[in-house]
């Protein structure tokens, strides 16, 4: 019989940034000066002193055998003085585990806390993990809509009670990705009283907590009664330029994070020691000169393409924080047309706000991941475009 992948996977929504894909490649194929904007990965090397740490780390053999479960235990205390110092919040050891990036540890959260058939609730636009992750544990997704009228956040209000009580998880993730939304501490406090009242677990992906132009991003678990439902994501990838490292770790509620490890401990061996040691030295120098500096090259590269588009017509707001910008697309623009026309014309690659979700099709994403000088190009070439 012909091979044929299986049900959860045919489930899955298709890919919908394909067709900027090939138009990309095409571009890029025929010779073009291709200005990406649309990946969101820090182009900047990783720190010096973090790459040291990782040399000495790879030469001890003790670092050469199966990596601890739950993460090496020094790497574990490192985040608890990190979320001491950051969050003002005292957590044990036993309430934070090692993720091989957050992107691992948001997949396998389902498979530790839903059943099938319960509703997970998940943003819209967001990041499309929370999404698959919940396909794959059998539950049913429920996309909340994030809209602008109501500043990117969940209107809680709006979700059905039938709903609410169905539902076993909740996604949220701020600052935010696509939006580059900031939540308030209000948002979270109205968040854990919902959460309460319908007994519905909460996750918050925090990854772009130290990436910030204004007043630093709150964590969920700052919130009294968020320690009893909520488990929270952080990633070293953005803030430390260590996305291919593939490190992070989750923190929160004690059951949680132990049912997040025992999935994990059948799924994965961890993530290499050696990197955990690499890890551990960037935490514990998260506020170091050179981690600082990047967010003053975001927020320079941010001025300039913000400014810049906002002043040819095109309104592209400064975002709080992040390295995303999400702009509006200029009248009479579907988010697929305005971004293909971008790539024909201006060889800027941005991404289209639907392929996030229909409602936002009138947007587009840019991530701030190239020079100030290619920054500076890349919105002379679309102010020239006669919209």
């Amino acid at each position: 019989m012909p091979f044929q992948k299986s049900a959860r996977l045919q489930s899955l929504p298709p890919y919908l940034f394909i067709e900027i894909d090939k138009k990309k490649r095409a571009k890029i194929a025929s010779g073009a000066d291709v200005i990406n904007l649309g990946v969101g990965d820090p182009d900047h090397p990783t720190p010096a002193f973090i790459i040291d740490k990782m040399a000495q780390a790879i030469y001890d053999p003790r670092n050469h055998r199966y990596p601890f479960d739950e993460g090496v235990p020094a790497f574990r205390d490192s985040a608890a003085a990190f979320m001491q110092k950051r969050f003002n919040l005292a957590l044990s050891t036993d309430q934070i585990i090692t993720t091989i990036g957050s992107k691992d540890g948001i997949a396998h959260l389902p498979l530790a806390v839903v059943n099938p058939d319960d509703i997970v609730l998940v943003p819209a636009p967001g990041y499309p993990v929370y999404n698959s992750s919940a396909i794959f544990a059998g539950g049913r997704p429920f996309q909340i809509e994030l809209t602008e009228a109501n500043g990117w956040l969940p209107d809680l209000d709006a979700i059905p009670a039938d709903v609410a009580r169905q539902a076993k998880l909740m996604w949220v993730n701020y600052p935010n990705n696509p939006t580059a939304a900031v939540a308030p501490r209000k948002f979270y406090e109205q968040l854990v009283a919902f959460a309460e009242k319908y007994d519905i677990l909460l996750a918050s992906d925090l990854a772009y907590s130290e990436t910030y132009f204004d007043e630093p991003p709150v964590s969920i678990l700052q919130i009294p009664g968020a320690m009893d439902r909520a488990i929270e994501f952080h990633s070293l990838s953005k803030t430390f330029n260590m996305t291919g490292w593939r490190i992070g770790f989750a923190a929160g509620n004690t059951a949680i994070v132990a049912a997040l490890a025992q999935v994990k401990a059948n799924s994965d061996s961890g993530q290499f020691n050696a990197i955990q040691w690499a890890g551990k030295e960037a935490l514990d120098h998260f506020d170091h000169p050179d981690v600082k500096a990047m967010t003053q090259t975001y927020r320079q590269r941010r001025d300039v393409f913000c400014d810049g588009l906002s002043a040819a017509g095109i309104p592209t707001p400064r975002p709080h924080a992040s390295f995303f910008v999400w702009g509006k697309c200029p009248p009479g623009y579907t988010s697929m047309n305005f971004v293909a026309r971008v790539l024909d014309e201006a060889a800027v690659v941005l991404v289209p706000g639907g392929g996030f979700s229909p409602h936002c099709d009138t947007y587009f994403r840019a991530a701030l991941t190239v020079e100030v000088d290619r920054m500076k190009q890349a919105v002379d070439r679309i102010a020239k475009i006669k919209w």
